[in-house]
């Protein structure tokens, strides 16, 4: 496909009577029949007559061996990359993947609006054979991702969330996790050149909104397309997987007990069975909720614009730090309650007709109207009450969200909760507390799912989303009993009549922790 791909564009069409959405009608032929070949097709390059090598209509040398290549790893029944199940349409863009020969290496990139995630499978049953066979350049590009933790001075290779042991397409390797800020994307796509991917794939798998906006960059770059995948397809489908699969013998998925007391607020372990229907809130520059019936069946409900961009944006200009990992840190340190105006700071103590208790949140950032209180703070406080104030937002939203739409489980994903114990934990206590026991919010320990996807009867696909995205963990599993079976959440009561009152406005109380 990616060399038929190529072959199109530069014959200036993708509607002519051979290809259907940029793909030759005879791979789709193929892909229809389950894969296998007609007996028209045994006579013609051994059924990948679409892709014929002839070295007077293939280009330049160059092209002619990368072409040459790819017919080779063809041949050899390579395992499968990616995108599987899409019925092609009319459509500019292939909504759900489709099953598409391919070779190492296995790539998947989700290009947020803040950060760029990139999930790798690395290979650990490559036969001798195979391994002599293998050119130069994959070599280098394997050693070079899994013999580093860091690359350039914003890379990152995120060792603690590596999943071993996964058998995909019929082999056995282990899923790596890289993130890099989206700023840094043309170094990027540079750094693709120089290691000359483009003779290895012609064609990567990308989702998020910079699969559009860089599109051209990669074709113009680096010789390399893009297929674009919806984010949000591939943020289902990969929570799905994530917690089919586990997280190296644990499950992936948790939440927090006793979330409103400090000393006994502890990590549990739980599972998905049964997921639907589910509220699925995803963090990341800004939030996204939706309501999901089942994988191929979800709506989006809402969303707002405030979400991790707006805390790391907002602590860059009050405090001057530089990265999300240094507001965290300060935000760890700082005191809310110096920067917020609670209900006590205005009655004096509780509002008992409501319920409110004196610590609960009742102007964000209020107290910042006074000069004597602006003289006292610290960058720390601000940073605090930053991330309280994005955080108690995005609570409140997902909480009428659920109740109006009689959800009972509300899942929280994104890469604004990676390493952000503070906000998990308040999130927890904050549905929690308005739902009166009845609602648990839940987390997963790779927060971005967007990275790959599951694909019914033929398993997980690499080449998605992520690192929803990808995918970070919880900086720790304190607390996490694994020798204690884990709770199933399939028949927890919300009482839809419950009414939304004007006090929900307000933050929940928070414990000392929260402050």
């Amino acid at each position: 496909m990616d060399k038929a791909k190529s072959m199109m564009d530069q014959k200036g069409s993708s509607n002519g009577p051979c290809y259907t959405n940029g793909v030759h009608k005879a791979l789709l032929s193929q892909l229809s029949n389950g894969g296998s070949h007609s007996p028209s097709d045994s006579g013609s390059h051994d059924g990948y007559h679409h892709l014929h090598y002839d070295p007077q209509t293939n280009g330049s040398p160059a092209k002619r061996c990368r072409l040459r290549r790819r017919l080779d790893s063809l041949r050899k029944n390579r395992p499968l990359l990616a995108p599987l199940g899409c019925s092609l349409t009319s459509s500019s863009q292939i909504p759900f993947p489709i099953s598409l020969p391919s070779a190492f290496p296995w790539f998947g990139m989700d290009i947020g609006g803040t950060l760029v995630k990139l999930v790798y499978f690395e290979p650990k049953d490559i036969t001798a054979e195979e391994e002599q066979e293998e050119v130069e350049n994959l070599k280098s590009i394997r050693r070079y991702l899994t013999s580093n933790t860091a690359y350039g001075k914003t890379g990152v290779r995120d060792v603690h969330l590596e999943l071993r042991n996964l058998n995909i397409c019929g082999r056995t390797g282990t899923l790596h996790f890289i993130r890099f800020p989206t700023a840094a994307m043309h170094r990027f796509i540079q750094m693709g050149r120089d290691k000359n991917f483009s003779s290895l794939h012609t064609t990567l798998c990308a989702t998020g909104g910079g699969a559009y906006k860089f599109e051209s960059d990669f074709r113009t770059m680096a010789d390399l397309e893009l297929l674009k995948l919806d984010e949000l397809d591939c943020l289902i489908h990969g929570l799905l997987y994530v917690d089919s699969v586990g997280f190296n013998g644990h499950p992936e998925c948790y939440y927090f007990e006793n979330p409103s007391d400090t000393l006994n607020c502890v990590k549990r372990p739980c599972c998905l069975d049964n997921p639907f229907p589910m509220l699925l809130v995803n963090i990341g520059s800004g939030v996204s909720i939706l309501a999901v019936y089942s994988k191929d069946n979800y709506k989006r409900v809402t969303g707002t614009s405030l979400g991790g961009g707006t805390f790391l944006g907002l602590c860059c200009l009050l405090t001057g730090c530089e990265t999300f990992e240094e507001a965290l840190e300060m935000a760890s340190k700082g005191d809310s309650t110096n920067v917020d105006k609670l209900v006590r700071d205005i009655y004096g103590g509780d509002y008992q007709r409501f319920g409110l208790q004196g610590s609960a949140v009742a102007s964000s950032f209020g107290h910042m109207m006074s000069k004597e209180k602006r003289d006292t703070i610290s960058k720390e406080d601000l940073a605090r009450a930053t991330l309280v104030t994005i955080t108690n937002n995005i609570g409140s939203i997902a909480r009428m969200c659920a109740v109006n739409e009689k959800i009972e489980r509300v899942v929280f994903v994104g890469n604004f909760l990676r390493i952000n114990t503070v906000s998990t934990k308040l999130l927890a206590y904050a549905m929690d507390f308005w739902s009166k026991g009845q609602l648990r919010a839940l987390f997963l320990e790779h927060e971005v799912m967007g990275n790959y996807q599951t694909v019914p009867d033929t398993g997980p696909r690499l080449g998605l989303q992520d690192y929803s995205v990808v995918l970070q963990a919880q900086e720790s599993r304190d607390g996490e009993q694994t020798g204690s079976p884990a709770p199933h959440f399939t028949s927890l009561q919300l009482e839809p009549s419950e009414p939304l009152t004007s006090a929900e406005g307000f933050g929940p109380p928070g414990p000392a922790w929260f402050k």
